[in-house]
């Protein structure tokens, strides 16, 4: 299974397009991310990451269902492992 995670643009470094690379926020954690894939990205804006590529723009408030999902996950996570209710 693949999995790519909203993030937004902090910072952009570079001005070749295929080495441009920006520091994506993912919530409190910052990594370096390729840009080549979304050249008209700005700062402020969210982007889907997959193996450290942004590969789409996104819609911020689409970022956020999505970090309100996993924030969910982990919750349920949480109470499964201190033996409370499982999730259905």
């Amino acid at each position: 299974m693949c999995l790519a995670v909203p993030g937004r643009v902090i910072s952009i470094e570079g001005d070749d397009p295929l080495t441009r690379q920006g520091r994506v926020d993912f919530g409190g954690i910052v990594k370096s991310v390729n840009l080549a894939y979304v050249p008209d990205v700005r700062e402020q804006e969210y982007v889907l990451v997959h193996v450290g590529f942004a590969i789409t723009v996104v819609d911020p408030r689409e970022a956020k269902r999505v970090f309100e999902y996993l924030d969910t996950l982990e919750q349920e996570a949480g109470e499964s492992e201190s033996g409370g209710p499982m999730p259905r």
